[in-house]
């Protein structure tokens, strides 16, 4: 692959769709190839799986289920954006990606670490992000911004999205090469910042 897949990752209201546009528009502005996705979502039966998932209605679907349709989108979105965007040379910024799952169902609601990877694997064809922004705020704060939107996953228990923040950090840990974190400031515009810089030395531009 000649292109680059950048991923954007976090907790609840960490303004990582906000600042994965940013980053978007700015690598525009200097002339790079580039297309922004959002997991889950981004081709038309992943927008329609993205609805059941986020329903607050479906209350009673399992975690295996939950996964399970995670992949499902990520496989059709790696098949039909990602893979040929990265043959193409493009740079790829995606607004979440497998580290989501590990966070979400695996560190959050238990399922088997090992097995979320080893399907993974599968549903992206082994692609993996060459660098992996991760934002961090306090559970708190974050949740606070979601009061008036909030979706079924949002709706969990605080203890949840704690062990869902816990989660980010072990992979982070694990990962120090490709996971860079980034600490979310009050100004929307100093995030920014060092997103960029961390950006422009991966990518070499000035």
């Amino acid at each position: 692959m000649k292109g680059k897949l950048i991923t954007f990752e976090g907790s609840e209201g960490c303004g990582k769709s906000t600042q994965s546009k940013m980053l978007f528009e700015f690598l525009k502005r200097k002339g790079c190839k580039v297309i922004f996705l959002r997991e889950p979502g981004s081709t038309k039966i992943s927008e329609k799986v993205r609805n059941i998932l986020l329903d607050a209605k479906n209350r009673s679907m399992s975690p295996v289920t939950e996964t399970l349709l995670y992949m499902a989108c990520r496989a059709q979105i790696v098949n039909e954006k990602i893979k040929p965007a990265l043959k193409n040379a493009k740079v790829v910024i995606c607004d979440r990606y497998l580290d989501s799952t590990l966070a979400y169902q695996g560190y959050g609601l238990g399922m088997d670490i090992e097995l979320i990877r080893e399907i993974g694997r599968f549903a992206t064809d082994g692609i993996k992000p060459d660098l992996t922004i991760l934002l961090d705020v306090a559970v708190k704060k974050g949740l606070s911004y979601r009061i008036r939107s909030s979706d079924r996953i949002e709706q969990r228990s605080f203890n949840y999205h704690q062990r869902v923040r816990r989660g980010y950090f072990k992979l982070a840990a694990a990962y120090p090469q490709r996971i860079k974190v980034v600490k979310v400031q009050p100004e929307k515009s100093r995030t920014q910042d060092k997103i960029r810089e961390i950006i422009s030395g991966f990518l070499s531009i000035k």
